[in-house]
């Protein structure tokens, strides 16, 4: 069953929030406590859960630990699968710092960098390649996914050389939109278009 993208990033935050409810010795969650967390409604929270076949104890709500594990088993590889870090700058460096160690199937293995003080060394916790070995790293790790932070005039070709090495999906943290084949799969994320979203609310919120 392939789920539609907003539905799994829903399940994503289903689990992160459940992990905390675990470590506030919280083991059992009702929907429209969920929800309130996510600040969605309690409906979307039952119609994603039912969509994976997973239902409450009417009594309790639903089971933490179990719905963790629910969640894992439909997002999750059976096998880890290995990500890099293109451009290790000061928003690569962030992204590894927040990634590393969060989750068990998803492994940062190498970051890919053309600044020659940064090129053989570990940082952030993952060791930084020359950006013309990127071929040969990538298919001798077997990188799956790349992150891309480089500055945006080098994005296209980034992507472009990426995709050619054997990358099938990208997350784009560049202002530039990218163009991919049909078979990688791209999310893009825009720092600048949040945070006018954001912007546009308090506007609206305010007059």
């Amino acid at each position: 069953m392939k789920l539609p993208g907003k539905t799994v990033e829903r399940l994503s935050e289903y689990r992160r929030t459940l992990l905390d409810c675990l470590n506030e010795r919280k083991n059992f969650i009702f929907s429209h406590e969920l929800a309130a967390r996510l600040h969605i409604t309690a409906v979307q929270v039952r119609r994603d859960l039912m969509l994976i076949g997973y239902a409450s104890v009417q009594r309790k709500g639903y089971d933490a630990k179990e719905l963790i594990d629910k969640i894992g088993t439909i997002i999750d590889s059976d096998e880890s699968i290995n990500v890099a870090i293109i451009g290790i700058g000061n928003l690569g460096r962030a992204v590894a710092g927040y990634f590393k160690g969060k989750r068990s199937k998803l492994n940062l293995v190498a970051s890919f960098d053309t600044d020659p003080q940064k090129i053989n060394k570990v940082i952030s916790g993952v060791k930084c390649y020359p950006h013309n070995e990127m071929e040969e790293i990538i298919k001798s790790l077997g990188i799956k996914i790349a992150i891309i932070t480089v500055p945006a005039d080098y994005a296209r070709d980034i992507a472009e050389e990426a995709v050619r090495f054997g990358i099938k999906g990208i997350l784009n943290y560049t202002t530039v939109p990218l163009n991919v084949p049909s078979w990688v799969y791209l999310e893009e994320y825009d720092m600048i278009t949040s945070i006018e979203k954001v912007a546009y609310f308090v506007k609206e919120n305010t007059i």
